[in-house]
């Protein structure tokens, strides 16, 4: 897997934005993010300005438009971030993880049984 840019947590609002409604354009990405968050224009144009830098999206400029799209995947994005978190605070040890959820009683019964479903589903097609 290619090492995909940093994305601050800010960015990452912008960039789910743009990963549902690609292609789009700075008015309309500013009208999405101003109704979530209380961030002016400018601070939304600055974000994506600095993610063209970092190559996490494009654009085309339409006469005076600018129209954004993805250059980096969402799963691939979350996939790297996943991982990422999973060796820097369980030394890549999902069990850990998991056990750790498990006794802090994070997961809730509906948690626990989509758990049991999906590990039971997993090892069925093994």
């Amino acid at each position: 897997m290619t090492k995909l840019p940093q994305i601050s947590e800010a960015e990452f609002e912008v960039m789910k934005i743009i990963w549902k409604y690609a292609p789009v354009s700075t008015n309309e990405v500013t009208e999405k993010l101003t109704k979530t968050t209380d961030w002016s224009p400018k601070t939304i144009q600055t974000m994506l300005k600095r993610l063209v830098n970092k190559k996490a999206i494009t654009y085309e400029k339409h006469s005076r438009v600018f129209v954004y799209t993805p250059l980096v995947q969402e799963k691939e994005y979350i996939q790297q971030e996943s991982s990422t978190f999973l060796n820097r605070f369980y030394n890549g040890n999902l069990v850990s993880m998991v056990s750790s959820y498990l006794k802090d009683e994070h997961l809730s019964e509906t948690d626990l049984t989509a758990l049991r479903r999906l590990l039971s589903d997993t090892s069925d097609n093994k």
